[in-house]
């Protein structure tokens, strides 16, 4: 049996690796559970799974949780310290990264450090600390292996092959919902358009970051770290089936695709049972139908965020940090109304050049990085968003 600890589990990865837990009682134990603010879903789920440790967002929500469940026995903890001692409880055999955004970056590292198997969601983890995390992991003997179901495709095409026999990377998105927009009504988006994704149910981040295209712009920085293969052999293109999930070019022309139905226990589960391949919970792909499977390039003129993901590769050191940083600032400042969705791009084109070029040698210089950046970004939306009041 596997114990697992699991960081993010209220949100919607967490909530989708616990159905596969439940999927496979005799499979898996849950050591752990961070689940931010959400303790009522946090409640439940201790409920049902009994965990060792479990962390939350801060007191406030440390006391409401104690309020809700019974927390005798358990180790009830909060902030990142409380995230950080579920990532490396002694008794977790793998630790599932999903939390959402940077809040999940020193959690990940270390549990790595603490030599833990880690199957990891948290994209931003590897987008602003990929070489340390890798570095880490080379180290401890600890494994990352990608839930995304792009890098879980490309793990699969791949199947332990090296760099050098790659020509190219292909990560499919599904071009968002607003794939065939004017650009020119870009800045009459509202919240609710944006967040209704045409083919995954997702958290609001990672939606609005389909929307943007930053997803895939993010996903670009952490296949060149999770495969090892550099920037200009990593491509984008549009697929609005959403059904082939990642492929992989080799030197000799041809091309593995990775296909399956669009939820996102399939790459979980093959991230938890991986180097097995266990029968499936989700019913597969139905070719009787009349599928249709469309490629075409993405347009980097409507959607600035993907090339400024692959400028901040190029540039290296605290650049990606610098652009999680600003984007994260600039999708909240757009969920809660304060600026228009074209402010996103455009204030992490911002910060970028404002700076981000700092080297950085440690997880430490990384927080330092992504504050800095943080910063800078919420005095841009500021001043966006009061230039739209005054309009």
């Amino acid at each position: 049996m596997k114990p697992l600890s699991i960081l993010g589990s209220t949100g919607s990865i967490g909530t989708n690796v616990l159905r596969v837990v439940e999927a496979f009682p005799d499979r898996f134990s849950v050591v752990g559970l961070a689940g931010g603010r959400n303790v009522e879903r946090l409640a439940e789920q201790m409920a049902r799974h009994r965990p060792r440790v479990v962390a939350v967002a801060d007191a406030a929500a440390l006391e409401r949780l104690a309020r809700l469940v019974d927390i005798t026995g358990v180790r009830a903890l909060s902030g990142e310290a409380g995230m950080v001692e579920v990532a490396t409880h002694p008794d977790a055999g793998m630790v599932v990264g999903s939390a959402v955004g940077a809040v999940g970056l020193v959690p990940t590292y270390r549990a790595l450090e603490a030599g833990k198997d880690v199957a990891l969601a948290n994209k931003e983890a590897l987008v602003m600390a990929g070489e340390l995390m890798l570095s880490c992991a080379r180290r401890t003997g600890a494994r990352i292996l990608p839930i995304d179901s792009e890098h879980c495709a490309l793990h699969q095409c791949l199947g332990g092959r090296e760099a050098d026999e790659v020509r190219r990377l292909l990560l499919t998105a599904s071009g968002g919902p607003f794939r065939s927009r004017p650009r020119e009504t870009f800045d009459r988006i509202t919240r609710e358009e944006a967040l209704a994704h045409p083919t995954w149910r997702m958290g609001p981040k990672i939606t609005i970051d389909s929307a943007t295209l930053m997803n895939k712009g993010l996903e670009v920085i952490e296949a060149r770290w999770l495969f090892g293969v550099p920037s200009d052999r990593i491509e984008v293109l549009i697929h609005p089936q959403s059904l082939i999930h990642s492929m992989v070019e080799f030197v000799d022309g041809t091309v593995l695709a990775q296909l399956s139905v669009t939820d996102m226990r399939v790459p979980i589960q093959y991230a938890l049972s991986w180097p097995e391949r266990w029968p499936g919970a989700v019913p597969g792909l139905d070719f009787t139908c009349g599928m249709r499977l469309e490629l075409e390039p993405p347009d980097t003129e409507r959607f600035p965020c993907l090339p400024l993901a692959y400028r901040a590769l190029a540039v290296g050191a605290s650049a990606p940090a610098a652009l999680n940083a600003a984007n994260e600032e600039a999708v909240a400042a757009f969920l809660e109304g304060r600026v228009p969705f074209p402010a996103i791009p455009e204030t992490i084109r911002e910060v970028l050049e404002s700076g981000g070029g700092a080297p950085v040698s440690t997880i430490e210089d990384v927080v330092e990085a992504d504050g800095k950046a943080r910063e800078l970004a919420r005095r841009v939306l500021a001043r966006r968003g009061a230039a739209r009041v005054a309009s």
